[in-house]
């Protein structure tokens, strides 16, 4: 049992041991976020797909959002149902679960597209185990530590979340090159330890609480309505007829909306059953509500960002700088490290200082920062200087580490004990529904201005070359959606899409400069660029208003605990609370 010093009989405190297992548990689940953006050209071509053919674009899609799509739809659920039976019991079925799953990956039987639709399966189940970590690691981690020291705690295993998504990408390249398999084996050994550790090592530190009676009605409608809205956006950035992007599909308005509907229930039934899912009634928590909204944004704002810079460096700026699209994947993860290390730095310091200072300045100015960083990447041409570009990624960074720790902290400790796996859960809900959302919002942005300004691009560029006229108009053609996969997938789609009769056809030197690294890129720069740089000042505004919403959160709000062990199993009190600083 727990000396009530909270010493282990090993003479480390109880808190580094909860604090290491789960920043173990979020590293691990946030590379394998990353780790198959970086790997997906050598998976494709160990299941024996083109992903390029037609058809495709969908499975690629669920092949690389299966994992967060069933995290997010599951953590409120999973963060309320650790409240009645147990936050490591439950965190520790996380670790097994999403081993499990690992392991499915590496053995995957299949190829072609039952080999995709294996791999689809087998990351959902990574991600049902993913949603058991993100539930309850905040909400353990709150558990463990005093109020003064929450903010660090939070802050070192938020950076882990960061700095796992960013070693994914440099990680995933490595090891594509050596076998498409050893991206799953990786978390293997991880998993299995971790499973373990947290076993032997974890204890439950929340008062006892009398087990809950499912909401089914509350879990079906929240679970539906998330999942309906995130097919939605799924599906909306995926061509439709002759459509560039799926908007405007009867599937992706129904699911949208049907989405949206189901969620108004699950409002509407939160609010009338005895023992509901999530208390509403927390969102009269101005820290909580406010922290969430502001997480929401921030999500928003830099959700779809890492997508973004990697197409932007594996389709332009490398390939200009003569690197074979070959190699163009792992050199883009290594070149997006300085975001990783700006959040590194200033991420473990702000929630050091928020412990003391709280959060509301802390949060405000790191959304300030994080707008700066945004507007300068905005004035970068599509060919520039690494130098600027790594300074302005660094900013982005550190903005996001100084807001993320102090926010996370203060929407943790303004929640009643009793209730804190389903906060858990709804706070990281707020932020993979807003990271997802951010993927559609910026794929919608990115392939509407090309879709504009790409067809004259490419029929000038391959006419230009001596490509005939009809086959030039026919390329030019090409769905903005598949040029900017094949960017991702380190493809030159020149090489792909044309015959090779009308290859050879041509001379020599231009038939070199067709199939060459530097065509394609330069034809698409300019299109890419300025779809980006709305992408920038969108990501730009929404940090803006997180920075406002920060600042509503007013004071430092810290929940009545004493009070709380008290109250049982029943209903929030009044969300009373104590009030500490300014």
């Amino acid at each position: 049992m727990r000396e009530a010093t909270g010493i282990r009989a090993s003479g480390v405190p109880y808190k580094w041991i909860a604090l290491s297992n789960t920043t173990l548990g979020v590293l691990m689940a946030s590379i394998n976020a990353t780790i198959l953006i970086i790997s997906l050209p050598a998976i494709f071509r160990g299941i024996h797909v083109d992903p390029l053919a037609p058809n495709q674009t969908s499975l690629l899609l669920w092949v690389m959002m299966s994992f967060n799509v069933a995290t997010t739809v599951l953590l409120v659920t999973f963060g309320r149902v650790s409240d009645s039976f147990g936050r490591v019991r439950l965190y520790n079925a996380g670790f097994a679960i999403f081993t499990l799953g690992s392991i499915l990956c590496f053995f995957t039987p299949g190829s072609g597209v039952a080999g995709e639709w294996e791999l689809i399966a087998f990351r959902f189940l990574q991600g049902i185990g993913g949603a058991f970590l993100f539930a309850n690691s905040a909400a353990i981690l709150t558990d463990a530590f005093p109020p003064e020291e929450r903010g660090l705690a939070l802050g070192l295993n938020q950076v882990a979340a960061i700095a796992g998504s960013v070693v994914g990408l440099v990680l995933g390249g490595v090891l594509a090159a050596v076998d498409w398999r050893a991206v799953f084996l990786v978390n293997v050994p991880i998993g299995l330890a971790g499973t373990v550790w947290a076993y032997v090592a974890l204890r439950e530190q929340a008062a006892a609480r009398e087990p809950a009676r499912l909401d089914l009605v509350g879990n079906l409608a929240f679970g539906l309505g998330l999942l309906g809205i995130l097919v939605g956006l799924t599906y909306g950035i995926v061509p439709y007829g002759h459509h560039p992007m799926g908007w405007q599909s009867p599937f992706v308005r129904v699911a949208i909306a049907g989405g949206v509907a189901l969620l108004a229930l699950f409002a509407w039934v939160e609010g009338r059953v005895e023992q509901p899912l999530f208390h509403l009634r927390l969102f009269r928590i101005r820290a909580f509500l406010a922290g969430n909204v502001a997480g929401f944004l921030a999500s928003v704002a830099r959700g779809g960002l890492q997508f973004m810079i990697i197409l932007w460096l594996q389709g332009v700026w490398l390939p200009l700088h003569g690197v074979a699209y070959v190699n163009t994947p792992l050199q883009a993860g290594i070149d997006t490290l300085p975001q990783m290390a700006g959040f590194l730095v200033a991420g473990p310091l702000s929630g050091r200082l928020s412990d003391r200072y709280g959060a509301r300045w802390f949060g405000f100015s790191g959304m300030l920062l994080t707008a700066l960083g945004f507007w300068l990447l905005s004035r970068l041409p599509a060919d520039f200087s690494y130098l600027p570009f790594a300074l302005d990624l660094f900013l982005v960074g550190a903005g996001m580490g100084i807001f993320a720790s102090p926010n996370s902290a203060a929407i943790m400790s303004s929640v009643p004990a009793l209730y804190r796996g389903a906060a858990s859960g709804m706070r990281a809900t707020f932020q993979n529904a807003g990271m997802m959302m951010s993927m559609g919002i910026f794929f919608s942005i990115v392939i509407v201005g090309m879709s504009a300004r790409l067809p004259g691009a490419l029929a000038h560029g391959l006419a230009a070359l001596g490509v005939g006229g009809a086959l030039a108009a026919r390329l030019s053609h090409l769905p903005a959606t598949a040029t900017l996969f094949a960017a991702l997938l380190g493809y030159n789609p020149m090489a792909h899409m044309l015959p090779p009769a009308a290859l050879h056809a041509l001379p020599a030197d231009r038939m070199r400069a067709l199939v060459g690294e530097r065509f394609f890129p330069s034809l698409i720069a300019a299109p890419f660029m300025a779809a980006l740089r709305t992408v920038f000042l969108f990501s730009l505004a929404m940090s803006l208003v997180a920075a406002i919403a920060s600042l509503l959160r007013g004071g430092r709000y810290i929940a009545d605990e004493a009070a709380d062990r008290t109250a049982g199993a029943a209903a929030p009190p009044a969300v009373g609370q104590a009030r500490t600083g300014a």
